[in-house]
């Protein structure tokens, strides 16, 4: 027996020294892609040394001594810290995921192959400028020049998640940096969706009329009645899929409507500023991942410093500040893309009916690889509208009749897109009138770009705005007949159209993706608009203040108090509040008022320590199901977040909308303070089940933590508590500090999926006292102490500063590397 055990004891000690050894091997692997930071390097592509010096925060302050070479090294830059993010980028818009992660991300690639927007990006090279051209070709050099260092010097493949995927990685091209700003565009566009939902809500609902409380035009305004889907489009018939969602792998660049983008920005001129110097202030909403899509950088251009966000893979500050400039993008909501419904041609499947008869289809093959599974052929076809996309994408097979198919118009579908041209204009600009004149070239994603030099400040809405018909039958609301003229783009309107602000007489402009306009179509750039809630707060925070500070505006960025929690909760709690005795300890009822008890006395705060949000949160969940689920069916799912002007209309009674509060298949009539209370019981129940019966104890921030992702490896087991960054957070889906919830069934509905990965605040009465900050880190190596360095400085409303100041950034450096040309 002593020896069998000795035996016993000598194979675990050798199983566990074999165990160890693996994870040091597997370590060094890893480790082997980790950037070097502090080293001189001799490569082709550049005429001087470029300097990069990364300051204590690991963000690149890049030093060349033309501009080509400083975008050189900012390529340089991006491909140490972010190669897997900026070739997974380029997969996705290149349509060839599934030759990495085999079928489960076909549909994705499928998509984006009918959209073609690669195709369209290498046409758009020659749209740009000479200095564009220059910039992309030297940007293009740097990263190359990184993946030559790594093939040369084995460097683990460049990034750790190389070692699990055979992704090989082909050489940098300018076309790449321009199909990312349409990726960006397939993200932030919206529009497609909320056509093709509004029909198919049109089909199902019984009363035509109840469709205006359910997706209402943004308050301020309203348009003319316009006849329903039906009437539009003979033959249409409510038929819901099994399909209902786009697809939701972590890479897919399809977002849901309730994730199309949103963001805030406000500026106040010198007047409405204690410094006496223009103040502006931005955060971008995107969803979270980790690494986070947005990284820190300081270009050294001839036109002066430029520092702020870039996004891997772009040689651009896209939201910063030079020594005289701030700039910062919100999503504008423009209405950039239209579905038309197609008539076939019943003798020949290969025409299409248009105003001028029949024609053929555009067509083309394309063949999508896929890893473990056979090649998948498509059929692309266009017809003179735009690219066809079939029934199964976007649900579009539930308002399609048959005999026909789906055709999509997008600005972003053009091959002399001047995007990229004008983001290069913007950042070397030197005052707001350069800025505004250099973005006219924009295209897409259409932006809200809120500008300050060192006097003045202005909003103007960027990108191509598609020239409609007046007698367009749907207006671009839901899906319309390709065949009828006046349902045609007639091109695009000037950008004199754009709706633009300018040193407004009370100093103080802003955009929180709500209207910022009230135009009569077809001049109306949208009907759906992102925000008719934070605004509120946002124009009572500035109006507070007769002058503002850098430090004010730090608050409003992070402020979390939720205008609809005020707004909404006297509403619907009218008849509930303080009725009747207090109910016996353990029962429903009590539970229930122990809830009303809470809320009566909250103040509205989207406090991650507090209880209310998230009684606040499930209540409106729960009504929200309740009052459309017997209406609607199963597209109860596309509605999986409250909408708080409906729910307004519905307790208010708005034009009869309080008949959402009968349920139809009972036979007694329902009130809305039936289904508010009923409602409210549903949350508690599910509340008690998830977190326990103890409400006081409840912690907002339990169920809203950020979800910063890994896209890939944040589903491996063991390995994502290495790659997920998860943090309590504060704020909600309708705060200044917006912090979007996941939304849909399943066990975490108020998961922070959607905020601001970037925020910056800048003062230019003293530019260097300018501050910003991103969600996760500057490095997208898991290994790194800067994979997350940044992310509790995020969560806690803290900053890094954002200094030009080149001493400021040595003085602290983790390490400079110098670029050498070749040979010298």
């Amino acid at each position: 027996m002593p020896v069998i055990l000795k035996w016993l004891l000598r194979a675990a000690g050798g199983l566990v020294a074999l165990a160890l050894a693996a994870v040091v091997i597997v370590y060094m692997l890893l480790a082997r892609s980790l950037p070097e930071y502090d080293k001189r390097l001799a490569v082709e592509g550049v005429s001087d040394p470029v300097e990069i010096v990364r300051d204590n925060a690991n963000v690149p302050h890049i030093f060349g001594e033309s501009d080509a070479d400083t975008f050189f090294g900012l390529g340089y830059a991006h491909a140490q810290d972010r190669l897997w993010q900026m070739t997974m980028m380029r997969r996705t818009v290149q349509g060839r995921l599934s030759e990495v992660f085999g079928p489960r991300t076909v549909k994705i690639d499928t998509t984006l192959r009918r959209f073609d927007l690669y195709n369209l990006a290498r046409a758009s090279v020659a749209a740009q400028d000479a200095k564009t051209l220059a910039a992309l070709k030297a940007y293009s050099d740097g990263v190359n020049a990184r993946l030559t260092e790594i093939n040369r010097e084995a460097l683990g493949r460049g990034a750790p998640e190389q070692f699990m995927f055979n992704a090989p990685v082909a050489p940098w091209q300018p076309a790449d940096s321009i199909a990312l700003i349409k990726l960006m565009a397939v993200q932030l566009s919206g529009h497609l969706s909320e056509e093709v939902l509004r029909a198919r809500v049109s089909l199902a609902l019984e009363d035509e009329n109840r469709l205006d409380d359910l997706l209402p035009d943004a308050p301020g305004g309203g348009i003319a009645a316009l006849p329903d889907y039906a009437s539009l489009v003979p033959g249409a018939k409510f038929a819901h899929t099994a399909e209902a969602k786009p697809p939701v792998h972590p890479l897919s660049p399809f977002k849901e409507r309730a994730f199309a983008g949103a963001s805030n920005a406000w500026a106040a001129a010198p007047d409405r500023a204690a410094s006496g110097g223009t103040l502006l202030a931005n955060d971008p909403h995107l969803g979270f991942s980790a690494p986070s899509i947005w990284y820190l950088a300081r270009l050294e251009l001839e036109t002066g410093g430029v520092i702020g966000g870039t996004i891997p893979g772009i040689p651009a500050i896209l939201t910063g500040r030079s020594a005289r400039l701030g700039w910062g993008l919100t999503s504008s909501y423009l209405d950039d893309q239209d579905v038309f419904i197609e008539r076939l041609n019943p003798d020949d499947p290969n025409q299409y009916l248009t105003p001028d008869g029949w024609a053929p289809f555009r067509s083309a093959r394309s063949i999508v690889e896929v890893k473990d599974a056979d090649p998948v052929t498509l059929t692309l076809r266009w017809t003179e509208n735009g690219p066809v996309l079939p029934g199964s994408h976007y649900n579009l097979g539930e308002v399609t009749p048959r005999g026909h198919v789906a055709a999509v118009s997008w600005t972003a579908l053009s091959g002399e897109d001047t995007t990229m041209t004008a983001a290069m204009r913007l950042m070397q600009a030197q005052s707001v009138a350069e800025a505004l004149e250099g973005t006219r070239l924009f295209v897409a994603p259409s932006q809200n770009l809120t500008v300050a030099d060192e006097t003045g400040i202005a909003l103007k809405l960027i990108g191509a705005m598609p020239r409609r018909d007046a007698r367009h039958e749907s207006e671009g609301r839901m899906p319309a007949r390709g065949w009828i003229a006046e349902n045609r783009w007639q091109g695009m309107l000037p950008t004199a159209a754009n709706p633009e602000f300018i040193d407004p007489s009370g100093g103080i402009l802003g955009n929180t993706n709500n209207k910022i306009v009230d135009r009569p179509f077809p001049m109306h750039v949208s009907h759906n608009w992102g925000d008719t809630q934070r605004i509120h707060r946002w124009r009572e925070l500035m109006q507070r203040r007769e002058v503002h500070t850098r430090d004010s505006f730090i608050e409003a960025q992070l402020d979390t108090v939720s205008f609809t929690a005020r707004s909404l909760l006297p509403l619907i709690g009218a008849d509930l509040w303080f009725t009747g005795e207090a109910a016996p300890e353990g029962t429903p009822e009590r539970l229930r008022q122990r809830a009303l008890e809470l809320l009566a006395d909250w103040n509205g705060e989207m406090n991650e320590h507090l209880p209310e949000p998230l009684i606040y949160a499930a209540w409106m969940r729960s009504l929200m199901k309740r009052l459309i689920e017997d209406d609607l069916g199963p597209l109860v799912r596309d509605f999986d977040h409250p909408e708080p002007v409906f729910i307004e209309r519905v307790f208010r009674d708005v034009d009869g909308a309080s008949a959402w509060c009968d349920i139809r298949h009972s036979a007694a009539r329902e009130t809305c303070a039936d289904i508010a209370r009923m409602a409210l019981d549903d949350a508690l129940i599910w509340i008690s089940e998830r977190y326990g019966r103890s409400l006081e104890s409840l912690r907002w921030g339990d169920a809203h933590q950020a979800t910063h992702d890994h896209q890939v490896l944040g589903e491996v087991p063991l390995l994502r508590y290495f790659v997920n960054i998860r943090q309590s957070t504060s704020g909600g889906d309708n705060t200044l500090l917006r912090g979007r919830t996941r939304g849909a069934e399943g066990p975490d509905p108020f998961q922070n999926v959607h905020g601001a990965g970037y925020r910056g605040v800048y003062d230019f009465a003293d530019p260097d006292s300018s501050v910003f900050i991103t969600s996760t880190g500057q490095s997208g190596h898991f290994l790194s102490r800067h994979y997350d360095d940044l992310a509790q400085l995020w969560r806690r409303g803290e900053y890094i500063p954002m200094s030009l100041d080149e001493g400021l950034a040595r003085a602290a450096a983790v390490g400079v590397t110098v670029l050498e040309p070749r040979g010298q």
